[in-house]
């Protein structure tokens, strides 16, 4: 070995964390190798313009027509899921654990806090992008960070321009854990991210959380200066691995990009015998560990929340709706252009020439010459086939819907048959069971454990004092409140609600109107809030924008018209008992 090679080695050697956390993200990384190349081939369909891009491409037809069936289900999933997450703005809860946390102050606080964090951290948008991962690769993980984000301006004056807690989205593919595992809350995980040296120094400059960073960068500078030295040969001897999406290892030094892995776990150093538990490691370039430090959660539990649209028993990938629809999609296509070149074949058919026929250009009105005993004859076909290509086609599509759980009432298409709107309510109801229960699993599952991950961040790093809106529903009116850590320090969950509330609302609207048209309703009208009713109906119909509900609202006005109308009458009896003013009489009559 050169004195060059084992100069470079030196440097790039590993410390021992890096070690075993690169080699655990190989080893999972390509273990899940398979199903990766499933995401892969229903990626190409969904965003496929034509077969030559999917697996069609290798059917020998001449047409390449694909139908977007699987991108036409993606899209009707994933707008149902969003609508019923958010039905409405009142869409999550605060549930207390003791009786000071349910206090109504402390309730309106902490709600009031967390409705200003999701809409100012733009929360809805970051869950539209985790229900893309819920429907394409069957799972979805994010995090939780707290941003400081704020705006210096020439004179060094600082304005904030966000202050708490994120949801932010991690990839699939760039997250590893041990698929075994009774739970993901029990599992290690490791996740990969990928950023350039500008964004980090940034972050080391800005933020002294993120003075860590700056182990890299030294890192990198000194790679740097080492490769100046060496022949290119000499540094790709000594570096006989690869990062993920840099080709060789001396490329991605010489490049701007610095991959980072995050372990969250319990770590056991098998030289030392050592056990450390609920650690938050990271590395750099695979080979420096940039901190090691211990789980920054209250309860030490990683910060990263799971998902699954379909798990599999004792396997904690789960799959997806559309996972099992890929070969349908793949006949579909295959019908499809199988159809469109037999009605080429039937329009434009191929001819059959007997004999000796001179040479002719084929079209309407071509005068042919044929000798004794020459003919030209078309080889028709037969239509048939391609009318059941069509019925074919067309089942095959309504079954996908089914099959992914999104009825077709969900497009606003009726099953046929008459109905009332009873049984039209009833129907929908029992056909959008699999949708609802999947969306009340992403709820439960996800949007809940992610909102109090959101609290309890902003309940560690809260250091100021901050106002949020609060909207009056029984008034009608804005208020603004001043927050503490205090104030949203309690024992109790935030509980999303939108989806159970969304299906919920169609049943007891629907249940309410049945109910009025019953002889029951008039033994129970003496017994019912009138102000409570018009907030169920306005809840149900989200109507909020129009200040069309108030308390005794139309009694107000009714008095009101009442007045003007006798205000009215009273100005036309003095006027008529008024003797007319002769002056005012014309003399020409």
């Amino acid at each position: 070995m050169s004195d060059a090679v084992a100069e470079i080695q030196a440097v790039l050697a590993p410390q021992p964390s890096a070690g075993w956390i690169s080699n655990m993200w190989d080893t999972y990384n390509n273990q899940r190798s398979n199903k990766m190349a499933e995401w892969l081939e229903l990626k190409q369909y969904l965003f496929a313009t034509d077969t030559s891009s999917t697996s069609n491409q290798t059917l020998p037809w001449k047409n390449s027509t694909t139908l977007p069936k699987l991108t036409q289900i993606r899209d009707n999933l994933h707008s149902n899921y969003l609508t019923s997450a958010f039905p409405n703005d009142k869409w999550l809860s605060w549930q207390a654990y003791t009786k000071d946390a349910a206090k109504k102050e402390k309730s309106r606080n902490i709600t009031a806090y967390m409705e200003n964090k999701t809409r100012e951290s733009k929360f809805r948008t970051e869950v539209s992008k985790l229900l893309y991962d819920y429907i394409d690769y069957g799972n979805a993980f994010g995090t939780v960070v707290y941003e400081n984000r704020v705006f210096t301006d020439e004179t060094g004056d600082q304005t904030p321009v966000y202050i708490g807690p994120r949801l932010m989205r991690i990839s699939p593919e760039n997250i590893v854990f041990n698929p075994l595992a009774t739970s993901f809350k029990d599992t290690f995980k490791i996740v990969r991210s990928t950023t350039t040296l500008g964004e980090l120094k940034k972050r080391a400059m800005t933020n002294p959380d993120d003075a860590y960073l700056n182990k890299v960068l030294e890192h990198r500078d000194a790679v740097r200066k080492l490769v100046g030295g060496y022949k290119r040969e000499d540094f790709n001897t000594a570096s006989q691995y690869q990062v993920d999406g840099f080709g060789s290892l001396y490329e991605y030094y010489m490049g701007e990009y610095v991959e980072l892995l995050e372990f969250y776990g319990d770590s056991h150093n098998a030289d030392t015998g050592e056990l450390q538990t609920n650690r938050l490691i990271t590395i750099a370039d695979r080979s420096v560990e940039l901190r090691n430090v211990e789980m920054p959660t209250y309860g030490g539990t990683a910060p990263i929340f799971h998902v699954g649209w379909r798990f599999r028993p004792d396997n904690l990938w789960a799959m997806g709706p559309l996972d099992n629809l890929v070969g349908m999609q793949y006949r579909i296509d295959h019908l499809e252009n199988l159809k469109a070149d037999a009605m080429d074949l039937t329009i434009h058919p191929p001819l059959k020439i007997i004999g000796e026929v001179e040479q002719f250009t084929w079209g309407p009105g071509v005068p042919i010459h044929i000798d004794e005993n020459g003919d030209v004859q078309e080889l028709g076909q037969n239509l048939n086939s391609i009318i059941v290509a069509n019925n074919e086609i067309q089942a095959i599509m309504d079954q996908m819907e089914l099959f992914a759980g999104a009825p077709r009432e969900a497009m606003g298409v009726r099953s046929p048959g008459e109905k009332t709107a009873f049984e039209v309510q009833l129907l929908d109801n029992a056909s959008a069971r699999i949708f609802q229960e999947k969306i009340t699993n992403f709820e439960l599952e996800f949007l809940e454990p992610a909102l109090n991950g959101m609290l309890e961040a902003a309940r560690r790093n809260f250091d100021a004092v901050e106002t949020v809106r609060v909207l009056d529903t029984a008034l009608g009116s804005q208020k603004f409140f001043e927050i503490t850590k205090e104030d949203i320090t309690a024992s109790g969950v935030i509980r999303p609600v939108g989806a159970r509330h969304f299906a919920q609302q169609a049943t007891e609207l629907q249940n309410i109107i049945g109910l009025s048209q019953t002889p029951i309703w008039q033994q129970v009208m003496p017994h019912t809030s009138a102000i409570a009713l018009t907030e169920f109906i306005k809840d149900t119909t989200n109507m909020r924008g129009y200040d069309i509900f108030r308390p005794n609202v139309a009694v107000a006005e009714q008095q009101e018209t009442a007045s003007l109308m006798d205000q009215a009458s009273e100005d036309m009896e003095v006027q008529q008992q008024t003797p007319a003013d002769p002056e005012s009489i014309p003399t020409d009559l």
